[in-house]
């Protein structure tokens, strides 16, 4: 008889926005009159950039010729993407990525569950509290996490590093040492972000702790403020230490088209002088086939002039909304945080309600749908997470129907 693996059934409750889009969708088939707008989920509605269309139209055009028709993508993705990304997001912030450091994929949420496989279980694990569930799921479901612990709704082999409102959401150097530090900048679900000069103490502290920082921005093309930094290899030190992961569903719109990409630098080794590069490029090699050519050539009309204005627009449009939802939430009376250098806006539950509590009064009373706090860990609890990625009519529609409680 087969054996499943046991790490999947330690796994609490079920993950978050599946549990979201099950209470919606039992709340629409019950009220099917009902008008419900969601401002949970980082899904956006804007459809691709022009550039991106034409890109997309004239690689499927090639892909109908026998001349110039594309099979299997090289393991790292096609050097005209990786050229791009190179050229574009590393060489205009003075940071020198070599072409075989990027690695392609179809996006940054299976390269941060995937990254795992080429660390050891024995690994202590430490993640911003609140976090995006992805990072503690996937250690968890290979066995990394520890036991969980149901009293403090927490893993035994985890450190949690509380960001509130205390600390400016900003996680301070943990007491126990950690091996793998995870830091998502700007942060989802917070929206907030570090300076430069925060995040080098992370990585001075990582390369003193021989510890590896899995450094998600996704979310880098909304920043705004001059002092928050893009990547983290704009930090000295930062290749000896880090792994940076960007997804071209933020700042493209890719959510239906998926792609993103890791660098992982060769400065990057185990105390045994192990390149993890090496070890990064044979797991992608084995167990991924590489995203479509159509979809690269489209991450590489992003780069263009045309693609990178258009883009710009995009993200003004929601970095509009973000601040819509601010200032109009904060006007209404609520505690808010986030919305200036990312598309989510963090608030206070109000009179300490409890974060699903507030998602159900939400549901039922304005029909507005966001995220409970509480499901992106035990430091979420009493916040309350709304998207910007909405339109802008059903943004202020929400508004006034929040106005209403």
């Amino acid at each position: 008889m087969f054996k499943i693996n046991d790490n999947y059934l330690k796994l609490p409750g079920s993950y978050l926005f599946s549990t979201i889009a099950k209470k919606v969708a039992a709340y629409k088939a019950a009220n099917p009159d009902k008008d419900v707008i969601s401002l949970g989920i980082g899904d956006v509605t804007q459809p691709l950039a022009p550039a991106v269309i034409d890109a997309l139209h004239k690689a499927v055009d090639e892909m109908g010729k026998a001349e110039t028709f594309h099979g299997y993508a090289p393991d790292l993705g096609y050097e005209f993407l990786r050229k791009a990304i190179a050229d574009n997001d590393y060489k205009t912030r003075g940071v020198d990525i070599a072409l075989d450091e990027i690695f392609v994929s179809d996006g940054a949420k299976s390269d941060s569950g995937n990254i795992v496989d080429i660390f050891s279980q024995d690994n202590v694990i430490a993640v911003t509290d609140p976090v995006y569930p992805v990072y503690v799921d996937s250690n968890a479901m290979s066995g990394k996490t520890g036991e969980y612990l149901t009293d403090k709704e927490c893993w035994s082999n985890v450190v949690y590093m509380p960001c509130t409102a205390e600390n400016n959401f900003v996680p301070e150097l943990p007491e126990k040492t950690p091996d793998i530090i995870y830091i998502c900048c700007p942060n989802n679900p917070t929206g907030t972000t570090m300076t430069k000069p925060e995040l080098q103490k992370w990585v001075d502290y990582a390369n003193e702790k021989k510890a590896v920082i899995i450094y998600d921005a996704a979310y880098e093309a909304y920043i705004s403020e001059a002092d928050v930094p893009h990547s983290i290899y704009e930090c000295d030190g930062a290749k000896t230490c880090a792994i940076e992961m960007r997804s071209f569903s933020k700042n493209a719109g890719f959510t239906g088209t998926r792609l993103g990409f890791t660098v992982v630098p060769k400065e990057l080794k185990s105390s045994d002088g192990t390149m993890l590069n090496s070890l990064w490029a044979r797991r992608h090699g084995t167990k991924f086939n590489g995203a479509p050519y159509i979809i690269q050539r489209a991450g590489e009309a992003v780069y263009s002039e045309a693609g990178k204005a258009q883009t710009r627009e995009q993200i003004a449009y929601y970095m509009n909304n973000a601040k819509e939802i601010r200032n109009t939430l904060s006007d209404m009376g609520y505690t808010v945080f986030g919305g200036v250098n990312a598309p989510y806006i963090w608030l206070q539950t109000p009179e300490g309600m409890k974060s699903w509590d507030f998602f159900d009064l939400l549901l039922e009373k304005a029909n507005v749908v966001g995220t409970p706090g509480s499901g992106f860990g035990p430091s979420g609890e009493g916040y309350f997470r709304l998207t910007a990625f909405g339109t802008a009519e059903n943004t202020k529609k929400a508004l006034e129907r929040i106005r209403s409680l």
